[in-house]
C-alpha cells in the first residue's frame, strides 16, 4: 500500500525501509527502545506490518503494527523525525494505519504512549477499560543490560 500527500508518501513496502535509520532513531532518540540492538529491530520489522513515511526517497518516519490481521493489533515504534514534526505527518500516519484494509475488524487495537494521548484519542484510542484485568512482563532495562 502506498499513499501520497503533497511531497510525502506512506508505504508499507518493507524493501523501502531504511533499517539503519530506524535503528538509529529507536536506539538513540526514543524513550521506549534506548540501545535496542540492530538484530532486534530487524526481527521486529520482519514480524510486523510496517509503515514508512518518506519525503521523496528519504525516510522521515516509521510505525509498525504487530498483529494477527484478524483479532488484535499493537501499534508501536511510532515516530516522525524531529526535523519533520509540526507538518501533520503524525496525524496522517496514524489515520493511514487505522484505516489500513488489513486492520479493519480487529477486536482490540492497543498501544502504549508516554505523551501522545491526545494524538491517538483523535483516532479512537482510549485508556484501558478494566485495566485490572491486564498483566504484562515489563523489562525496561533489557537493552541496557550487559549481554
Amino acid at each position: 500500500m502506498t499513499v501520497h500527500q503533497g511531497a510525502y508518501t506512506i508505504s508499507t513496502e518493507k524493501e523501502r525501509l531504511n533499517i539503519p535509520y530506524i535503528h538509529s532513531f529507536l536506539s538513540n532518540d526514543s524513550y521506549w527502545a534506548k540501545n535496542i540492538p540492530m538484530e532486534t529491530v530487524e526481527k521486529s520489522i520482519a514480524g510486523s506490518l510496517c509503515f514508512g513515511v518518506y519525503e521523496g526517497d528519504k525516510q522521515v518516519g516509521f510505525a509498525r503494527v504487530i498483529t494477527d490481521l484478524a483479532t488484535v493489533g499493537y501499534l508501536g515504534d511510532v515516530f516522525i523525525d524531529e526535523a519533520y514534526r509540526g507538518r501533520g505527518l503524525s496525524k496522517w500516519l496514524v489515520a493511514t494505519i487505522v484505516s489500513h484494509p488489513d486492520l479493519q475488524g480487529l477486536r482490540r487495537f492497543l498501544l502504549a504512549t508516554r505523551d501522545a494521548h491526545g494524538l491517538y484519542a483523535q483516532y479512537g484510542f482510549t485508556a484501558l477499560t478494566f485495566a485490572d484485568r491486564w498483566m504484562h512482563i515489563h523489562r525496561p532495562d533489557l537493552y541496557t543490560q550487559a549481554r
